[in-house]
């Protein structure tokens, strides 16, 4: 397994909102914690959430015992820890009204041997390459992607949407939040992508898989090519990237 990861504060935000985070396990070196998150609120209330809230799934995941790691069931341990990272959150807004209105997107990979578990809040997104295919895992938690599901607008049309930032559901606005989580087994070679809506709303499906698929260069160099092109193309905002090329270990190597 190799990864890359990268944030850049692109060409119009005076600060980063961003956080991005690769976390491998002390007790099992196999296994493996990504996470992603965009900050949203004033008063730098953004920047606090999407770094509280990486940094403690990220602490939570560290501190699990060995005892802990059996028979582990990663996706209700996702929404239950999830669900702890957004009350602490919740409940600090309530109590500083520096923090009201913060609130953040999150996106994690736990990858465990064989195992992909998923969760997913927000409109940062999780895409699978594989066999030159692209496919985004996570749907967007937004406005526009309600009314483009429903029918009433084209993915053109919301690919221009005024609303097209609106977040209908993130870590901390609310009392409760509930992740999307998945699992996959793999078999065959993938490349994960996590990625802020700064590099998604500018490229397409097509110019990301191209890139990604240049692997003439290091796994990095295609995340600094990501972000590259998002900035050429506006760099509108945060722009936050994580990379992971994953292959089956083969029995009895190191």
């Amino acid at each position: 397994m190799h990864y890359a990861i990268l944030s850049d504060i692109g060409k119009k935000r005076a600060v980063n909102e961003d956080r991005a985070a690769f976390y491998i396990h002390p007790e099992r070196s196999g296994l493996v914690l990504a996470v992603i998150a965009d900050g949203m609120g004033g008063h730098r209330g953004g920047d606090y959430a999407s770094k509280t809230a990486v940094k403690l799934i990220g602490q939570q995941f560290i501190e699990l015992s060995t005892s802990d790691l059996l028979d582990m069931d990663w996706e209700q341990w996702l929404l239950d820890t999830i669900q702890q990272i957004n009350y602490h959150l919740f409940d600090l807004a309530l109590r500083n009204d520096k923090y009201q209105g913060m609130g953040t997107t999150l996106d994690v990979v736990i990858l465990d041997d064989t195992e992909c578990t998923l969760a997913h809040v927000g409109d940062s997104r999780i895409y699978m390459i594989a066999d030159q295919h692209i496919r985004q895992l996570t749907k967007d938690h937004s406005f526009v992607n309600a009314l483009l599901e429903s029918g009433e607008i084209t993915k053109e049309e919301a690919e221009h949407h005024p609303r097209k930032n609106w977040i209908v559901k993130a870590v901390g606005s609310e009392r409760r939040t509930v992740a999307d989580v998945a699992s996959i087994r793999l078999s065959d070679p993938v490349t994960f992508l996590l990625c802020t809506d700064g590099l998604s709303n500018l490229l397409s499906e097509e110019e990301i898989l191209s890139i990604i698929q240049e692997d003439q260069y290091s796994l990095q160099m295609r995340a600094e090519r990501l972000i590259a092109r998002a900035n050429a193309l506006g760099g509108d905002d945060n722009i936050s990237v994580i990379l992971i090329e994953w292959w089956k270990k083969e029995v009895g190597s190191h």
